[in-house]
């Protein structure tokens, strides 16, 4: 199973998803990569690890992914309702309204 993930933790930052074949909807595995390194890896469910992570980077001071960066401010902004009042114009003009 290692030669699976060999590809997969080399990016800054992920959430790694690895299914079973039997199983469609339900994931094998779900795990959180960061810097190359499998930090968290019973995670459970991908909601819950998108949680984890955030709360890693909160907790562990770290700067989003550059390429990732918008992606992660709205993630924090809309649905985490952090800092919505700073809303980067980028950001705003993605927002969707409910």
């Amino acid at each position: 199973m290692q030669d699976v993930h060999e590809g997969s933790m080399d990016h800054t930052m992920k959430v790694l998803v690895i299914h079973n074949s039997a199983a469609e909807e339900d994931p094998a595995a779900v795990s959180i990569v960061i810097e190359g390194n499998q930090v968290l890896n019973t995670c459970g469910y991908r909601t819950k690890a998108c949680v984890m992570l955030m709360g890693l980077i909160y907790a562990l001071n770290l700067e989003y992914p550059k390429k990732l960066k918008f992606t992660f401010e709205v993630f924090q902004k809309l649905f985490l309702e952090i800092d919505g009042a700073k809303m980067l114009k980028r950001s705003r003009a993605s927002k969707v309204s409910y």
